[in-house]
């Protein structure tokens, strides 16, 4: 029944060939077409394979031996369950908008350069869809270091700019250090288990008498790859620099698709997380460490992208509270909420600085302090972002209210201090969330009269997508309804029960009373709308004349200093060593003593060729020197 799912990431492979070799001489609306129609045949295939799945036709497709060496056996083989085609229809069906979306914003590209955008933007999808489907962690470890390849090239796009070259190798550098530890954790599983097989490596690890010390391991170095991947403390720093690229390409790469990468590894390794908990505790403190780092970051940050990075940062977090509480459908239900709002967030940031720059003669405005009085100029993109900010702030009936807060409530289940916290993160979201809606769309424009004139919508193949993004953000939390709203209606719950169930029946989810429940929530929803309330009040008259930050605003706005603490404690120490390295140890020791045995050997020779010089008196005299030396040797040895 699934035979077709070679096709899926197939596909998309063939549209970034033909877009790559031929950007030269292909036009720029052929590249458009097959860029989009490649995603879109793409998506259409895993719709008819999600209906496969959900008819119970689940199991793992084989395709060839991918490596054989004596007992260790690893198949290029894909896992067709109701995880990854959930993910293969994130990432088609939102990837395939962002596409069409680019279509228009990158207009502007010369043929061979847009062709180039494409090629890359199929790329990434054809290894995200690696990443997802593989059965094994070797096939996923592959599409994992695909994705990070096409991050490196999709932030620096623009490579002319040496900042954007810069972000790119930061982001390719932080990750490598995330995959060297999910690398040594697929060794020490075929050390372990003898295999990469997810079917078998979860049953040796919950049949076998695994010790628990080698789990808690594994799981560690899982976590450290998923940490770079998905932004998390200590390897975060890489995602706000990564805003250096494509809008785009930051909604579908780092808001939409790569950034849960980690929270899908970790999803599909759940039953070795549940066996471990120590790890999974370690993941709930990081996830809300994250959280809440990263959302105090963005109360001050005035470029959109940037706020809307921290934002992606702080919303991993809660994902990773999630997984950390052993609520693992409750993640995966917000990495699909957040693929919405987010995505729809990124694109409107997107449609507000593509009309910007029409009117400054060049360059992106992206400080939000110049903007302003927006929403009368751009009505669709003002009534989606706002939909978008509702969303993430958790207002209901919208799709973050559901999600975000069946997480905080498993939090509860487990400890009410990460409940708290938590709560004080999702205050936070809902505040500089709107102090951004408010200072971008309220108000008075805050520029000049003749850039005002010039302000205007975005064309259809970008608000198109604002708008189907924003009717999915608004009614895609119906997906998984409490038991408190609806009892036994939780579609995603239901259908995600088979992967989840081993952990469940290890670990049981601690059940919250009904009345408690009401309860939480009626007091998140209050304390979050008067953060919205405060925040527009505050922001929606913003003036340019305003003071500079100072004291703990300008310690945030600088974002806690982080990128100088590990500059001090990293970067600088390492270049002193390398500095070392290369004059001490390199040019004066090692290339010394290579040049030295060189030119001792050049030194020598010019000086024993004296010795041949054509004179028979300089002949005659060596010959007598050299009858004295060993007539005096044989004198004194006597």
């Amino acid at each position: 029944m699934n035979k077709f799912v070679f096709l899926i990431p197939l596909i998309p492979l063939i549209g970034f060939l033909i877009n790559g070799l031929g950007r030269s001489v292909i036009s720029k609306s052929f590249a458009g077409i097959l860029g989009c129609g490649t995603v879109l045949v793409s998506f259409i295939l895993s719709i008819i394979l999600f209906l496969n799945v959900r008819n119970g036709h689940t199991g793992v497709e084989y395709l060839y031996n991918f490596i054989s060496f004596e007992s260790l056996h690893i198949p290029f083989a894909f896992q067709v369950d109701q995880l990854s085609v959930i993910f293969l229809l994130i990432i088609t069906g939102v990837g395939f908008l962002i596409h069409i979306y680019s279509t228009a914003y990158m207009h502007g590209e010369n043929p061979a350069a847009y062709a180039r955008y494409f090629a890359y933007l199929n790329l990434f999808v054809f290894s995200m869809l690696l990443l997802v489907l593989g059965a094994n962690y070797v096939i996923m470890f592959l599409g994992w270091e695909g994705v990070g390849l096409c991050s490196y090239l999709l932030i620096g796009y623009w490579f002319r700019n040496t900042e954007y070259n810069n972000a790119a190798k930061k982001a390719f550098v932080m990750n490598r250090i995330g995959d060297f530890g999910f690398l040594l954790a697929v060794f020490w599983m075929i050390r372990v288990f003898g295999t990469t097989d997810y079917v078998d490596v979860f049953a040796k690890a919950s049949s076998a008498p695994v010790n628990v010390t080698v789990l808690t391991g594994i799981t560690l170095l899982l976590l450290l790859g998923a940490t770079g991947k998905s932004a998390q403390i200590p390897l975060y720093t890489w995602l706000p620099d990564a805003m250096a690229g494509p809008t785009p390409v930051s909604a579908l790469i780092h808001a939409a698709t790569m950034v849960t990468a980690g929270i899908y590894m970790i999803a599909r390794s759940n039953i070795l997380y549940t066996l471990a908990p120590t790890s999974q505790a370690i993941v709930a403190v990081v996830g809300l460490a994250t959280a809440i780092l990263a959302a105090t970051i963005a109360l001050k940050q005035n470029d959109i992208k940037k706020v809307l990075a921290y934002s992606t940062v702080s919303q991993l977090g809660y994902m990773f509270l999630g997984l950390g509480v052993g609520a693992y459908t409750a993640s995966v239900f917000h990495v699909i909420t957040h693929a919405f709002f987010k995505a729809l967030l990124f694109l409107g940031a997107g449609s507000v600085i593509h009309a910007i720059p029409v009117i400054l003669g060049g360059g992106q405005e992206q400080d939000i302090r110049t903007m302003g009085g927006l929403k009368k100029y751009m009505p669709v993109t003002h009534i989606t972002f706002l939909l978008a900010c509702l969303a993430i702030a958790g207002i209901p009936p919208f799709s973050g209210f559901f999600s975000k807060d069946e997480i905080l409530i498993s939090a509860y289940s487990r400890s009410p201090i990460l409940y708290w916290i938590g709560l004080g993160g999702s205050l936070l979201t809902a505040f500089y969330m709107f102090r951004l809606y408010a200072m971008t769309f309220l108000g008075r424009y805050r520029g000049t009269a003749e850039q005002e004139h010039h302000l205007h919508e975005s064309p259809p193949a970008m608000t198109m997508p604002l708008v189907i993004l924003a009717i999915l953000a608004v009614i895609g939390g119906f997906l998984g309804l409490p038991e408190i709203f609806a009892p036994d209606s939780n579609w995603l719950e239901h259908f995600l029960a088979p992967i989840f169930a081993g952990s469940e029946k290890i670990s049981p989810a601690i059940p919250v009373a009904h009345n408690t429940e009401y309860i939480l929530l009626a007091v998140t929803v209050v304390l979050v709308v008067i953060c919205i309330v405060w925040a527009i009040g505050r922001f929606r008259n913003y003036s340019l004349k305003e003071l500079e930050e100072k004291g703990l605003g300008k310690f945030l706005q600088n974002k806690w200093y982080v990128d100088e603490l590990y500059d001090a404690i990293i970067n600088r120490p390492l270049r002193a060593i390398s500095g070392f390295l290369n004059s001490i140890v390199e040019r004066s020791g090692i290339d010394g003593i290579v040049n030295g045995v060189g030119r001792f050997v050049n030194y020598s020779s010019r000086q024993l060729r004296l010795i041949q010089n054509g004179q028979v008196g300089a002949y005659i005299l060596m010959m007598v020197v050299a009858v004295l030396f060993f007539f005096i040797i044989q004198l004194f040895l006597k």
